[in-house]
């Protein structure tokens, strides 16, 4: 039959079982030096009780003349008996120099020869001893009492090891007793700090934390989310790689008791990990990236912080940037495609009629005009994805009713672009730029409509974005201007924040974008009235070793 496993004790368990058998040893311990010591004590304080009364008792006067008289007993015995019950030793002996006693606690040994050694007193000295006399075992002082230079006689003052013993057993049960209400009044506080250490670790053992750090460990370094959990003060508790890069802290900076004010993040990122409610896939925007933040506060009876996950949505981003861009290009296309089959049927229709000169005249204006921003911008722009993206745009902006022209001074030679330049933030760029200024130029022109094809390029009234590209070997310079309403002065701050639109909410991220791939890239952003009126927006990249420049708002 298998026996159950059983669970090992917990380890508020196992340190309440260490700390009680410590405080056990502790206090037994202090209980045998403190009996020791005690013990020593007594004895150390017995030995000066007596010393005191034996040399009080040979430095009397009324002894010494005492011991003149024929008869010292009879004078001696009852002044020794009152110094010893005075002080409460066991015995005051007097004799003479031949060891013969005068005084002694049993009268009837008064005459009999003094148990004990005497040989340093008659000396002249003072000593203490412990010996064996008629009360027992005893710890006496032998002193010489002088008559002027002459040894007239001794005195021996004593007091039993019993009796000593009886004391330190008296203090023993004190010491017993206050040992036992240290130990219980230890025990009881080691029990409520292990209740609530319990509670803390949720019961676990020690080898189940251990695997619950190396677990922990392992998953921080493997999630590839961002990981952020802040303290009750806003401090910064944990954080892991991920976090680290989504919010642009270097990796040998000190993170950990930061507060989130210190990390210097945008106003509204900032605000969202500070935010005492939860927050559900908010998307912001770091220096470079765009992110994806979840916060739920961790609440237990009070607040005690509050748990983060980042999520990189940069790339994402983008290829939803790309998609609108094709889509309307699509849009665009297709648009195109029934017009085309429009003015097709027109010259179809031209040549049954028999109007041949007609029909010639009508399609080859059509191609001329079709063929001239094409041939614009592919004889100006020859990176491909720069040309694709002006063309597919100027289609977009026609169906609204507006004209994209490319400046005359624009240039872009085939391979003056680096590597390092990545295609998908000029589209970023560029498309969000004239996204923005063809909205502008849109909402500027109320009575804006498509104009004809047969219309002359840059017709009074019509609404305009001019794209200016050129690479001048130092830096690649994009500026893309409206003849919308423009932007005031006092708005001119706020263009480039997440959020900020006129055309309401949901809106507003665009502009945002564009200065994050400026600053990416180590351009800058610049805005000002264009020549028609609306809003003029500058993007300078270095195109040699870039270094990170302040974006100029």
């Amino acid at each position: 039959m298998r026996l159950p496993r059983t669970r090992p004790r917990s380890l508020a368990g196992q340190l309440f079982a260490m700390q009680v058998v410590l405080i056990a040893a502790v206090v037994a311990g202090c209980a045998v030096f403190a009996y020791v010591s005690g013990s020593a004590q007594a004895e150390q304080t017995a030995a000066r009780q007596v010393r005191a009364a034996a040399l009080a008792v040979a430095d009397s006067p009324s002894v010494r003349e005492a011991i003149r008289t024929p008869d010292p007993s009879a004078v001696l015995q009852p002044y020794a008996e009152q110094v010893r019950r005075d002080t409460q030793i066991a015995f005051v002996t007097i004799m003479d120099t031949e060891r013969k006693r005068w005084t002694h606690p049993d009268a009837s040994l008064i005459g009999e020869t003094f148990l004990g050694h005497t040989e340093e007193a008659l000396a002249g000295e003072t000593f203490t001893e412990t010996y064996t006399g008629t009360l027992g075992p005893s710890i006496r002082v032998v002193t010489p009492v002088r008559d002027g230079e002459r040894i007239v006689g001794l005195v021996s003052a004593g007091i039993t090891v019993d009796r000593v013993s009886s004391q330190v057993r008296e203090q023993l049960g004190a010491l017993a007793l206050a040992a036992g209400g240290a130990l219980a009044l230890g025990g009881v506080g080691t029990y409520v700090i292990n209740a609530r250490l319990r509670r803390h670790t949720h019961g676990m053992n020690a080898a189940e934390l251990s695997r619950l750090h190396d677990y922990h460990q392992a998953t921080l370094h493997a999630v590839r989310e961002g990981l952020l959990m802040l303290d009750g003060q806003r401090r910064i508790a944990l954080i892991n790689d991920a976090g680290r890069e989504l919010l642009g802290i270097p990796p040998e900076a000190e993170a950990l008791g930061r507060t989130v004010d210190e990390l210097a993040l945008p106003a509204p990122l900032t605000g969202a990990l500070l935010a005492s409610e939860a927050r559900v896939d908010e998307l912001h925007l770091t220096a470079e990236r765009v992110v994806v933040v979840n916060t739920r506060p961790v609440v237990g009876g009070e607040r005690r912080g509050t748990v983060v996950t980042l999520r990189d949505h940069t790339e994402l981003q983008a290829l939803t940037g790309e998609l609108d861009s094709e889509r309307g290009f699509t849009q665009a296309l297709r648009s195109q495609a029934h017009e085309a089959a429009n003015r097709l049927h027109t010259v179809v229709s031209l040549i049954e009629l028999g109007r041949v000169e007609e029909a010639v005249e009508f399609a080859t204006a059509e191609l001329e005009l079709a063929q001239v921003l094409t041939d614009r911008v592919v004889g100006a722009v020859e990176e491909p994805v720069l040309a694709a993206l002006l063309l597919g745009k100027a289609a977009q902006a026609n169906e609204r009713g507006v004209e994209l022209e490319l400046a005359e001074d624009s240039l872009i030679d085939d391979g003056a672009l680096p590597d390092s330049l990545a295609q998908r933030d000029l589209v970023t760029i560029l498309g969000n730029l004239i996204d923005n200024a063809v909205e502008a130029a849109s909402d500027g022109d109320a009575v804006a409509v498509p104009a004809p094809r047969t219309a002359s390029p840059g017709g009074a009234g019509r609404a305009r974005v001019t794209v200016t590209a050129l690479a001048d070997g130092r830096e690649l310079l994009l500026r893309v201007s409206d003849s919308g309403a423009g932007v005031g002065p006092e708005e001119a701050d706020e263009v480039f924040r997440r959020g900020w639109s006129t055309h309401g909410a949901g809106r507003g991220l665009g502009l945002a974008l564009v200065r994050q791939a400026a600053h990416r890239n180590g351009g800058s952003v610049e805005l000002d009235r264009a020549p028609e009126g609306g809003a003029r927006f500058t993007v300078r990249l270095p195109l040699g070793d870039r270094t990170a420049t302040e974006v100029t708002t």
